[in-house]
């Protein structure tokens, strides 16, 4: 199925769209990674130079990861869109895509903006907000909060700067995965330029893991079921192994790069049971398109990694995820 960016506009319309507004509300997507939090938190710095008030929201109330909190200029100050009352002169959804993703609370700011905008790298059949620029050759949507910033002309040196290189780092995996190309290196080429740090990022984002996190990929890993001729591996975690190990939901995050990064995989799908439902994501290191298999139990995503979410007992959800990943495999 090929999907159409719902965009309507140029990055540099919207650029002028923004320069008259105030009262700004950055909204991203539920369990916000690094290149979410990057790309509201370095908006948010790029319009606070122009004068501009801003508030970055949450979706849910629910802790950020302590490595990016500590590393992302204004993170500890983001409110849960839950709490927030105040005025919406403006909406922006950075790094998402539809309404689905950013929550009822949100959906409610959304509906009460005098303007909207979207600015993300996701290719779905829906638009969101008013004035929509979606760029899914991006490798990160941190990539066009740079360029947005530079049209803008502000200093993107300072917190701007290292909320968008953690963003393109963490999307990029270190600069492994196929979204890396020439425009990703030359922007952050140019982002080491105006002080970005990346070995301090670096060790951050990708050297700080806990030990739970540890135990959980050795938990998963061991397992794994391991499709040898179809080049894919599965695995899961249940809500008694986050208790097992006194683990909390961001340490599985860096679980499913270890599965893919096996000798013959080449995609891996990762299974976290939660209280109401099961959350799957897929990586592909080779031309899969993962992203269709994700749509097709109702998620989505880029083609080299996507999501979905859901509903029913473990075994149920394995089987079905391996059903999906053979038909793909034999449809190629």
């Amino acid at each position: 199925m090929t999907v159409t960016p719902q965009t309507n506009c140029s990055l540099e319309q919207l650029a002028d769209a923004l320069r008259p507004l105030d009262d700004f509300v950055i909204c991203g997507h539920v369990s916000p990674d690094g290149d979410c939090l990057g790309s509201q938190l370095g908006l948010a710095a790029a319009l606070r130079q122009l004068g501009k008030r801003v508030t970055c929201v949450l979706v849910k109330d629910e802790p950020i990861e302590e490595n990016l909190l500590q590393l992302l200029p204004g993170a500890a100050d983001m409110v849960p869109a839950c709490e927030y009352d105040g005025p919406v002169g403006a909406f922006v959804g950075v790094d998402v895509p539809t309404r689905e993703r950013i929550g009822q609370a949100a959906c409610g700011i959304l509906d009460r903006a005098l303007t909207s905008f979207t600015i993300d790298h996701h290719a779905v059949d829906e638009r969101m907000c008013e004035m929509a620029y979606v760029d899914p050759d991006a490798a990160s949507t941190t990539l066009l909060i740079w360029e947005l910033s530079g049209m803008l002309g502000v200093s993107r040196s300072g917190d701007l700067v290292t909320c968008c290189y953690t963003g393109l780092v963490t999307d990029t995996g270190r600069f492994q995965y196929q979204n890396t190309d020439a425009r990703c290196m030359r922007l952050a080429s140019q982002m080491v330029e105006e002080g970005a740090d990346p070995a301090s990022i670096s060790r951050a984002v990708f050297q700080n893991r806990t030990l739970a996190s540890m135990q959980l990929e050795a938990q998963a890993i061991s397992r794994a079921e391991f499709h040898e001729r179809e080049g894919f591996a599965i695995s899961y975690l249940t809500l008694a192994d986050f208790a097992r190990f006194k683990a909390v939901k961001s340490d599985a995050e860096p679980v499913i790069n270890a599965l893919r990064s096996i000798a013959g995989v080449n995609v891996a799908c990762m299974l976290r049971q939660h209280e109401d439902c099961i959350r799957g994501s897929l990586r592909a290191k080779d031309d899969t398109d993962v992203s269709a298999i994700a749509r097709s139990f109702g998620g989505g995503g880029h083609v080299a990694a996507a999501g979905f979410t859901m509903h029913g007992g473990m075994q149920e959800a394995v089987d079905q995820v391996r059903a999906a990943l053979q038909e793909a495999v034999c449809s190629r």
